[in-house]
Formats: C-alpha cells, structure tokens, sequence
C-alpha cells in the first residue's frame, strides 16, 4: 500500500496567484506525503488559474465550473469557454458547481439553471462533477437524480456536511462523499459519524484550501499539506491503520478523477 495522498479539493488561486508561491505550497505539500492536488475552479477567471497552474506545476491538477454564487456568471459563451479549457489533459473534473441556499447570492432558477447545464456539459466532456450542496442537498439530488436517468455521470460531493441520512442518498446516487478538516473539530460529532458510517471505497478526503484548516491549524490559511490530519481523523474514526486511509482514498480519487499518480 501506498502512503502517498491525494487533497481532492483546494483553491490554490485562493492561497496565491504567484506561480512561485504555490510551488512552495506543493512542496511543503510533497514533504507530507500529497501525491497529487486538484485545484479546483470556481469561476472564469478561478478556472483559467487552475488551468495554468496544472499545466506548469508538476502534481497539480485543474478542475473547471462555476459556483452557484457565481452562476449569474453563467451564459451560453461561458459554458463555451469552460468546455474549450476542459479540454486541457490536466483537467480532470468539471466544478464546483451544485446549488447554495444558504447565501443565496443569485435566485434559485438562476443556479438551477446554471446547475443543470453544467451537468450536461460534463456528461459530454466526459469529466465527474464536484458537487457543492449547502442548505440545499435535497435539491442537488433531485437534479442529479433526473440527470441520471439520461446519461451516467459520476462525481463527489464536496465538503459533506450531511447526516448519516443524508449521506446514504449521496451514495445511492452512485457519488463519493468527500472531507475536510471539519472533521476534526472538537463539536463535529455528527461529521465523525457519517466518516463512521460511509465506506471506505467511497471516501475521498481534501483541504478546501484556504478555508477549514484542521486542529491544530484551525484558524489559520489552510493549504494541501494539512489534508494528511484529515486523513488521520479518518483512521482514527474507523479504527484502521493511516496507511489504509491514505491508500483507499488515493484509489478513490484515482479512480474517480483518472488522476495519472502513482
């Protein structure tokens, strides 16, 4: 088994647009045992970042979309040029796209809208989705779930903060479920059950750089080579050996993303 990781979910353009700077951030990364990062887009402009960095920082990895914050951004040439861009080889997801009630920055069709054309274009880039669902989980479902009787798509939900419940409806969907260093925190009780209760083979765990730095860093910038103390929450929850976790997640992320990593 390997030891090697994969942070399946950072915003590097986030920690810095400095090619410099995050080329020290994937060392520091590397000197942790992260394999491999995807940086992930947000936007246009997070989008192309991801892009660039993948194509000029060994192990970095790009994935493209708009966020539903964002999905006043959404058009029919946006959706053009995200599709050109998805067309890099080291763009390997289409996301984070999904629906956020919880901010609820832009109305609710608006993001469907965007939502569900970014799905189908996914479908047909060949690429998984990485789905963002805050306050609205039973509708990313619901829109995933129709998707699914047209075509088969796969993808993760990032970030879960779901119940067990919850959770059992992300799988059923066929999805991963991913976390972060949430997972660490002192009162994140119900966070470490539903790491209890999903299967390994369904795990992927990620930084969600900058934001939600683990313990003992929480507070902090975050960056990817503090997703090996999610890693170790994750084996510590399920009683497994570290070297298990880091294994089974690199896999899943492998097996999802396609990810050429050892």
């Amino acid at each position: 088994m390997t030891d090697l990781l994969v942070d399946s979910h950072a915003h590097l353009d986030m920690i810095s647009q400095d090619i410099e700077a995050v080329c020290a951030v994937m060392k520091r990364a590397r000197n942790e045992g992260v394999g491999a990062v995807l940086s992930v887009g947000i936007d246009m402009a997070s989008s192309k970042s991801a892009v660039r960095f993948a194509q000029r920082i060994d192990d970095v990895f790009a994935s493209v979309g708009i966020h539903p914050n964002d999905a006043d951004q959404f058009s029919q040439d946006a959706l053009m040029v995200l599709k050109r861009l998805s067309q890099n080889d080291n763009v390997k997801a289409w996301g984070e796209i999904g629906l956020d009630y919880y901010r609820n920055r832009t109305p609710k069709k608006v993001q469907q809208k965007a939502f569900e054309a970014q799905l189908q274009a996914a479908s047909d880039m060949s690429l998984p989705v990485i789905i963002h669902a805050r306050d609205a989980l039973e509708d990313c479902i619901h829109v995933i779930r129709n998707f699914l009787t047209k075509g088969p798509l796969g993808g993760v939900f990032h970030c879960f903060s779901g119940t067990e419940a919850d959770a059992r409806k992300v799988l059923d969907l066929g999805f991963y479920i991913s976390f972060t260093g949430v997972i660490t925190f002192p009162k994140a009780e119900i966070a470490r059950e539903v790491v209890r209760f999903v299967p390994m083979d369904r795990i992927l765990i990620e930084t969600d750089s900058p934001f939600l730095s683990p313990v003992p860093f929480r507070g902090k910038p975050n960056e990817p080579a503090r997703v090996r103390y999610v890693a170790e929450m994750v084996a510590r929850v399920k009683g497994v050996d570290y070297a298990e976790v880091a294994s089974c997640t690199t896999k899943n992320a492998k097996d999802l993303f396609v990810l050429p990593v050892p």
